[in-house]
């Protein structure tokens, strides 16, 4: 089955969070993303790679709205890993192969970003060249 005509690419992903604040601060600060701008009421835009992430506040929810898992591609698993436990990021896991292909292997990382979403990180790790 292929992809709608028309549908190119992702635009933008929303990520429900409960502290506005707390969230700009982690996704600017922690994972070093850049705000694009704010808009009220209670939205904040990063750009991640020509993707723009929404930062909102649920509508009408008595109870937190959970993102899905979003992969954030990284060069260098090990050292972005690294980078992120020294800013203070709690990882459920340390960066491990989940997948073993023919021309490399797919490494992921999971974390939680300050609204309790789950992020991972993502490397695809391809051997030394002889």
């Amino acid at each position: 089955m292929s992809a709608l005509p028309g549908i190119e690419r992702i635009g933008q992903i929303a990520i429900p969070v409960t502290d506005l604040e707390r969230a700009v601060t982690f996704y600017s600060d922690v994972l070093g993303l850049r705000l694009l701008f704010r808009a009220p009421p209670g939205l904040a835009f990063f750009d991640c790679g020509g993707v723009r992430l929404m930062l909102s506040r649920p509508e009408g929810a008595t109870t937190p709205v959970r993102a899905g898992l979003q992969y954030y591609v990284v060069p260098d698993i090990g050292a972005a890993h690294a980078a992120l436990v020294g800013r203070g990021v709690a990882f459920v896991d340390a960066p491990h192969v989940v997948a073993r292909l023919p021309d490399h292997e797919l490494w992921l990382a999971v974390f939680h970003d300050s609204e309790d979403n789950l992020l991972a990180l993502m490397s695809e790790v391809r051997p030394p060249s002889a």
